[in-house]
């Protein structure tokens, strides 16, 4: 098995799990679970055995780096001035690394995910990275528990020779409607798509250079200059240009069309705590009184949370806000913070 450089992108607000995710302090840096870990220090602890302390780089926003360290102090911690989606900021970590190990092994893997099964999930990425090293860009695809419309799905083909269960894979597809989501995962060919992918260092820049080469170029400049007392200057000059794109649509789904991306299954337990619903589903309710309701109770307070007459309700409490919905409306709850900033309470967002 080749050695494994790990990325952890971690960026967004998480503002799905409003008021306990802010864009101050998002949801990576929080302890949902009630582990005693946050979600970033979980990530950490899987990805350790597979990668060791000095192969794990997390690529963050400048506002968050410090908290990050603090929680990470052995962690490699790149910090870029501005969201520019997942391509750039798993590109420039790939383009650092290659600077000194063009042929490792990258691998990235969110800094959010809350995972229950760590040995299954590391043997997963063992596989991944041997398929990778023959130079195919691997996505670990997780077996659908339900007809989500809230994921994209990853169609497998052929088995890979040589490989425990590795395929090729068919094509990526968008998140679906309710029917065409039923078909898929009744048709047992589709998994979903978790956003983690394995390649080698080389062939994520080729592909990159071909596929989009200015952002290529501009990701090369900065990581040339990484190491130097010149990096703050290349990271105002080129990071402002770079391509605005997601992993999926720059690199995935066009190199999947001529044969060049497989997926390894995963079979182990996965939430990307997407929402309350998602949290009420993995993590253990506070304690509060209800009456004739039943629901999910997370309070950050002392105060006494009690709910009545409605069902599957869900209530957050924090010191300035508290949020009360239900399960069914657990996606919508993005648009409270923009509200709020709209008033012009930014110390709400």
């Amino acid at each position: 098995m080749s050695r494994l450089h790990a990325i952890v992108p971690a960026g967004g607000a998480g503002t799905r799990l409003w008021p306990l995710s802010r864009a101050s302090h998002p949801k990576f840096l929080l302890d949902l679970t009630g582990s005693g870990r946050t979600l970033l220090q979980q990530t950490w602890d899987r990805l350790l055995p597979l990668a060791g302390a000095e192969g794990i780089h997390v690529v963050t926003g400048q506002a968050h780096a410090t908290a990050v360290a603090d929680q990470l102090p052995a962690a490699d911690v790149l910090a870029e001035p501005s969201p520019r989606d997942s391509m750039p900021a798993i590109g420039l970590a790939a383009a650092v690394i290659a600077a000194h190990e063009p042929d490792a092994v990258v691998g990235s893997f969110a800094a959010d995910h809350v995972i229950g099964d760590d040995e299954l999930f590391q043997a997963a990425v063992r596989e991944a990275i041997d398929v990778a090293a023959t130079g195919k860009v691997v996505t670990i695809g997780l077996q659908p528990t339900f007809a989500s419309t809230a994921f994209g799905y990853i169609e497998a083909a052929e088995p890979l020779p040589g490989m425990p269960t590795a395929r090729a894979v068919s094509r990526f597809v968008e998140k679906p409607d309710a029917t065409t989501a039923g078909a898929y995962v009744a048709s047992g060919a589709f998994s979903w798509n978790a956003g983690m992918f394995v390649t080698r260092a080389d062939v994520l820049l080729g592909h990159l250079e071909r596929l989009h080469p200015p952002l290529h170029t501009g990701l090369r400049a900065i990581a040339d200059a990484w190491n130097t007392p010149r990096r703050d200057a290349a990271l105002r000059e080129h990071w402002p240009r770079l391509t605005r794109i997601a992993i999926d649509h720059a690199i995935a789904e066009p190199v999947s069309l001529d044969g060049g991306v497989a997926v390894v299954p995963g079979r182990f337990p996965w939430t990307d705590l997407g929402d309350f619903a998602a949290l009420a589903d993995t993590a253990a309710s506070d304690d509060a009184v209800w009456v004739d309701a039943d629901g999910f109770v997370a309070n950050q307070t002392s105060q006494a949370v009690s709910v009545v007459g409605i069902e599957d309700a869900v209530v957050a409490v924090t010191d300035d806000a508290v949020l009360v919905t239900t399960r069914a409306h657990a996606q919508r709850v993005k648009a409270v913070p923009v509200a709020w900033q709209e008033r012009g309470r930014d110390d709400l967002v």
